[in-house]
This record gives structure tokens, C-alpha cells and sequence, in this order.
């Protein structure tokens, strides 16, 4: 066996093993980093921890038992400070090593192995100086134990650091890219209003004078036929022809009717331009019904597959905020439910029974709440689609977390709609849902009285 201060010079040449090898993520407990089982009964020698630390150079200290009960540990820093001192030969490297662990008693840190690693290496971190160094103790299973290097705690903990890191910046690119298109698409759109209202509010004016003109002439019409009584058989022939009676009847509703197709194509273009907006700098008294309802005007066509639409609108004073954002936050939340609603109706094979009477529905409700932080307008978005699983509900608002299939959908809807609610507005967006029965949205927005 070698001499003990040939087997402290062991130290000098320990290695970690590579952290790319371990299998690290956000979520690693630790469960997933190198974990050392070595159990020394009180009753052995110290001779044979020093013969265990000969054995292998990445051990970072024995776990003690008292008849296979685990009672603490002895690290490989602390054996070797007590057995190098002056005498400490005598006094310990033939004895039990109970006398080695009661003359040098350590703190010692248990944690479970389900311990997230950032969790683990912060407590570790709060223990006392002489102990910070030390190995963590990690309960593998009841009653069973193994150790854990600090060192290799930390070194994992800063990998995760690193991957923390990466990922902060890619949401940040990712959101700001999004908050790029955004702002792109809404010039676009802004510029595609401006010139389809430009032509539009001249087809608007000029029906109103062509529906005033049509007016004219049959007046002129009836005075012609007042003053020249006698039929002439040419122009009786020609009003025939061209059906005179029925155009006479026909020809103002048509008008009419042009008239209310320009007027819904004038609040589609209006609404466009108002939900442009996302470039908005400061905000402004906002209604938020108006905002729901350019919202609806544009997803009109999305309503047409049979989901019925239910509003309950309450008064609701106007909210300081961000008008286009606070459209885009609707928008958002609508085709969600939509699409919820689209595929659960699709697959009837799997609903069958459930879907028999079925109708899909989606609820908008608005009303002021008042709780101890101040009054509230409340608007609740709900639909009666398969919910969200309970296992989803804490990560709904996270950046790129979606359950849409590749290609439909980015993980980014939801999260934007949270940061544009609680960031620039100051608000609240919960969600509750009861799985096979509904999903329900709430936007809290704080109503800030007129001084």
C-alpha cells in the first residue's frame, strides 16, 4: 500500500470527467451527473479509506455507516487534512475510523436526487466556509445514498448557466424578429388601407350621387310621360325591351345594395388600418369593444365553419393602452380557439359520442371586477373545445411552447399576447380550462380613473 503522503499526491492529478458527456439540460436533477457509492463501516480501519482513495482518484469522500445505517461521511480533503497532520499516523490510520470521523465531525448537505442541479448547486453554495468545498450528499432512493463532487456540481451548474443563457438570447432574437415582422406587416397593411380606402371612399361618394341621379331621371321620366300622354309606339317597344318596370324597382336596391357592400368593405379597410398599429409609442384611451370588434370583421370568414359566436358585452369605461397591440392579443386568442375548435370537430371518430350534440361555441364576455389592487376591465375569451391538459397549463405562456404540429404554429402567439398584456399594460392573462370541456382566457386590464 502506498505511504499517505504519496496518496495525498493523488490530488494533484484528478480529472472531471468532460461536461459534454453528461446529459444536461434546464431540466437536470442530480440524478444525471456522477454520482460515487462508497459505504466504510465505522468499525473499519482508516488504512482501508486511504485504500479506497488509492482505488480511485475522482472519489470525493467515503460514506460512513453504523451497521449499514447511513450516520455521515469523510471527505477525501478533510481524511487527508487530519491524517497528514503531526501525529495524525499514530493517532488514526490504525484505528476505526469512528475516531477519525468524531475528532472531525463535517456539516453534511443531503438532497433528494430529483434536485434540479441549479437548485442544488445554490444550496450548496449557502453553506458555511469550511464546508462549501465539501461533497453533497444525494438520498438515490429511501434510505440509500451516494456522493456527489462539488466541484462537478458546479461545473454542470455553469453549463446550464450557459444554456440559460443561449436561451435567453434566442427568445429575445425570436421575439424581437417577430416584433420586426410584426412592425413590417403593419406597414404593409397600413399602406395596402391607405390605397384601397383612397379608391373605395370614391366609389362610396359617388354612389350616393349615381343613386340621386337615378332619382333624377325617373322624374324627368314622369314628367315626359305626364306631358306627352299619346303612346309612341317606338318607346313602348324599347321599354319593353329593356324590362323599364322592373329595373324601375330593381335598380335602387341594387344601388342600395352596393352602397352597404362599400360601407363593410370601408370598416374591413378601416379596421386593417386601426389593427396596423403595432408600432404605437404611447397609449391612448382605448375602447376596448371597438378593439373586439375589428378583431371579429377580420376573422369573419374563420367564423363560417358553424362555431356560433356569443357576446356579452358589460359597460366598460375606455382603457389606457395600446390599441393595436390590444387587437393583435384578441386576434391571437380567437384563432387559437378556432383552431381548437376546428380539429376537435374533425375528429369525430374519436369524439363521436361527445360530438353527437355538440355545437362549437366561443364566448366573449367584458365586464369591470373589482378586487383589492384597484377595478378591472375583465374580458373573457372562452370556448367549449378539448382543453388544455393539465400537464400544458404551466408552460402555455412560454416562448416557443406550442402543441400545434411543425409548421403550424411557432410558440410565440400566446407568449406575445402575456408580455403585451402584463409588460405594456400592466394586466393580467390567466387561463382556465377543465380538460374535454373548455378553455377560458382572461384578460384583466387596470381601469385608471380620470383625476
Amino acid at each position: 500500500m502506498l505511504a499517505v503522503h504519496e496518496i495525498s499526491s493523488e490530488l494533484s492529478v484528478l480529472h472531471i470527467p468532460e461536461i459534454c458527456t453528461w446529459n444536461i439540460s434546464l431540466e437536470s436533477t442530480l440524478l444525471d451527473l456522477p454520482l460515487y457509492n462508497c459505504q466504510i463501516e465505522l468499525t473499519q480501519q482508516a488504512k482501508e479509506v486511504a485504500q479506497a482513495f488509492e482505488g480511485n482518484s475522482m472519489l470525493p469522500g467515503v460514506i460512513l455507516t453504523d451497521r449499514g445505517i447511513f450516520v455521515g461521511i469523510l471527505s477525501r480533503r478533510m481524511f487527508f487534512e487530519k491524517v497528514n497532520r503531526r501525529y495524525g499516523l499514530e493517532m488514526f490510520f490504525k484505528r476505526p475510523i469512528e475516531v477519525l470521523y468524531r475528532f472531525s465531525k463535517q456539516e453534511v448537505l443531503v438532497l433528494p436526487g430529483s434536485k434540479l442541479i441549479v437548485e442544488a448547486a445554490q444550496e450548496s453554495l449557502y453553506r458555511s466556509a469550511a464546508s462549501v468545498y465539501e461533497p453533497v450528499v444525494v438520498e438515490v432512493a429511501p434510505q440509500s445514498y451516494k456522493l456527489l463532487d462539488v466541484h462537478q456540481l458546479m461545473v454542470a451548474q455553469g453549463r446550464i448557466h450557459q444554456l440559460t443563457n443561449k436561451l435567453l438570447q434566442k427568445q429575445t432574437e425570436a421575439k424581437l424578429i417577430q416584433t420586426e415582422k410584426m412592425a413590417s406587416l403593419g406597414k404593409i397593411v397600413a399602406g395596402v388601407a391607405h390605397e384601397i380606402r383612397n379608391p373605395l371612399n370614391c366609389i362610396w361618394g359617388n354612389l350616393t350621387f349615381l343613386l340621386s341621379y337615378f332619382e333624377n331621371l325617373l322624374q324627368l321620366m314622369s314628367a315626359y310621360e305626364e306631358e306627352y300622354s299619346e303612346p309612341c309606339p317606338r318607346i313602348h317597344a324599347l321599354k319593353e325591351e329593356i324590362e323599364f318596370d322592373f329595373l324601375q324597382e330593381d335598380l335602387p336596391v341594387t344601388l342600395e345594395g352596393m352602397k352597404l357592400g362599400a360601407m363593410q368593405l370601408l370598416k374591413i379597410v378601416n379596421g386593417l388600418h386601426h389593427f396596423s398599429h403595432m408600432d404605437e409609442t404611447k397609449p391612448v384611451e382605448t375602447d376596448i369593444h371597438e378593439c373586439l370588434e375589428i378583431t371579429l370583421l377580420i376573422l369573419k370568414n374563420r367564423f363560417k365553419n358553424s362555431i356560433e359566436l356569443v357576446k356579452n358585452y358589460g359597460e366598460l369605461p375606455p382603457v389606457r393602452g395600446y390599441s393595436g397591440q390590444l387587437s393583435q392579443v384578441f386576434l391571437n386568442l380567437l384563432v387559437n380557439a378556432i383552431d381548437a375548435l376546428t380539429e376537435y370537430a374533425a375528429d369525430r371518430e374519436k369524439h363521436a359520442q361527445y360530438l353527437d350534440n355538440w355545437q362549437p361555441q366561443i364566448e366573449i364576455t367584458t365586464q369591470v371586477i373589482e378586487t383589492a389592487n384597484g377595478k378591472w376591465a375583465a374580458i373573457l375569451i372562452a370556448d367549449n373545445g378539448p382543453g388544455v391538459p393539465p400537464e400544458n397549463q404551466q408552460q402555455i405562456f412560454d416562448t416557443f411552447f406550442t402543441t400545434k404540429a411543425a409548421g403550424k404554429g411557432s410558440g410565440m402567439g400566446l407568449a406575445i399576447c402575456h408580455q403585451i398584456v402584463t409588460e405594456k399594460h400592466g394586466g393580467q392573462l390567466n387561463l382556465r380550462s377543465h380538460p374535454g370541456e373548455n378553455t377560458k382566457f382572461e384578460i384583466l386590464l387596470p381601469i385608471v380613473r380620470k383625476t
